[in-house]
């Protein structure tokens, strides 16, 4: 909630400062003048999340940083949830076409989705929109947001009673495919044999609509989202001033990246997600406690509400003292996520595994048939991958001729070691790899 962020959480008073200072800002249809708008009026500003699954991950965290901030300068958010949108798939960036939902999954991963929001952000949930029976017919707000808080909305209201014709006439015709196929969104697939269906090609044009709909019923001022979005977002403004004659702004939202370039928060087991049954919370700390010295600064300042001063004087730290630099920001980031009383918990783990060489009650633990260990037993890389530890046995094997590997604390050097009921002291193992990951194996 935008109560988490504590007042003296930057000296500028404009919003728009703060985020760049705290490096959240990639483009901007019109900074000055967006700037000077935030700066004289609370506005109505929105960012979409489409249901592709039933969680978030670490990379929807940044834009919901965002609102966050623009929530506690007093500019109301829309979540905007993407029931109408999500039954074609934003094909942005994506090699394929993305596999399509039935309307049943998108609404229950929208359903999700709220409930999620509901973490971070105040809702006004009694603020509601109404109306809209297709292009033609307008809808509306019950009333204004409650000052302070957000509103939520599901395109699905405004998408799904359209008629095909009515919107190929009146939102269709204000679009040039020359112009489509340029646009960055559609780059990779047009540089790819498989190319982009017309049923993909249309996603620009829904979400065009999304801000258009929004800006016309409830006088909604600028969308956000993450860069890859950004011809998407200039499609809304444009068909907005269209239609409307008005100026609405787009601004999209820096990637979360590491010092080489490389996207953060992918893991071994695939995304870092903000729920604790697909990524625990221990896991989700050591991910933020194990990154580089050099990517210390952007996470501090992109994914903490600690004032600029400290990430500064944090991310200065140089040697040994850089590692409590990144304990801060494993426990304030994991505090964000999954609250005060589980990043303390994820904290005293960390310490506890490192302090007793591996061994923690709350450390990541797994269990396996303890028939797989019986005779010969299971190669120790083949374990390291099923554990999680590594992606592939190949890598597996790197890891563990290169000294990388241990068993209850003893290196393991030899490729084709198996790890055996011998091994197992009280039904239990630690498996290590380097000097940061850890994993209790237990027998089922």
């Amino acid at each position: 909630m935008s109560s988490l962020i504590p007042d003296n959480v930057s000296k500028h008073t404009n919003v728009y400062d703060v985020l760049v200072e705290r490096g959240l800002v990639a483009q901007c249809t019109n900074p000055e003048k967006f700037r000077e708008l935030l700066g004289k009026e609370k506005i109505k500003f929105y960012i979409g999340f489409d249901p592709t699954a039933d969680c978030l991950h670490i990379g929807h965290f940044i834009p919901m940083i965002t609102m966050m901030y623009m929530q506690k300068y007093g500019h109301t958010p829309v979540f905007l949830l993407g029931g109408g949108t999500g039954e074609i798939g934003d094909p942005s960036g994506k090699a394929d076409m993305r596999q399509v939902m039935t309307i049943d999954t998108i609404d229950e991963n929208c359903r999700q989705f709220k409930k999620l929001f509901d973490k971070y952000i105040d809702f006004d949930d009694e603020w509601k929109y109404e109306g809209n029976e297709g292009v033609y017919h307008p809808g509306h707000q019950n009333r204004e947001p409650i000052p302070g808080k957000a509103v939520s909305v599901n395109n699905a209201e405004w998408i799904r009673p359209c008629k095909f014709t009515e919107f190929a006439r009146y939102i269709g015709s204000q679009f040039n495919v020359n112009t489509m196929l340029r646009a960055d969104c559609f780059k990779t697939r047009m540089e790819r044999d498989t190319g982009l269906t017309f049923f993909e090609f249309s996603y620009m044009l829904l979400q065009s609509y999304d801000f258009y709909v929004m800006h016309r019923d409830f006088g909604l001022m600028a969308q956000l989202g993450g860069n890859d979005q950004w011809s998407n977002i200039i499609g809304g403004v444009d068909l907005t001033r269209k239609l409307c004659g008005d100026e609405v702004f787009g601004l999209t939202v820096s990637l979360l990246l590491k010092s080489d370039g490389q996207k953060m928060g992918k893991t071994v087991g695939g995304a870092l997600w903000l729920d604790e049954r697909k990524t625990p919370v221990y896991d989700f700390f050591q991910y933020w406690r194990n990154v580089d010295d050099a990517d210390v600064n952007t996470c501090l300042r992109m994914l903490t509400f600690l004032p600029m001063e400290e990430v500064n004087r944090l991310s200065a730290l140089e040697g040994a003292e850089i590692n409590k630099a990144k304990e801060i920001l494993a426990y304030e980031v994991t505090k964000l996520v999954h609250g005060e009383e589980k990043a303390k918990t994820a904290l005293e783990a960390s310490r506890a595994v490192f302090a007793g060489g591996g061994v923690s009650d709350d450390m990541p633990t797994k269990a396996f048939d303890a028939a797989l260990f019986a005779g010969d037993g299971m190669g120790l890389a083949a374990l390291l991958k099923e554990a999680g530890l590594e992606p592939s046995t190949s890598e597996a094997y790197r890891t563990i001729q290169g000294g990388g590997a241990r068993i209850n604390g003893e290196q393991i050097k030899d490729k084709r070691y198996s790890v055996t009921e011998a091994d197992f002291k009280d039904g239990e193992l630690i498996l290590q790899k380097g000097k940061k990951k850890f994993m209790k194996i237990t027998l089922a």
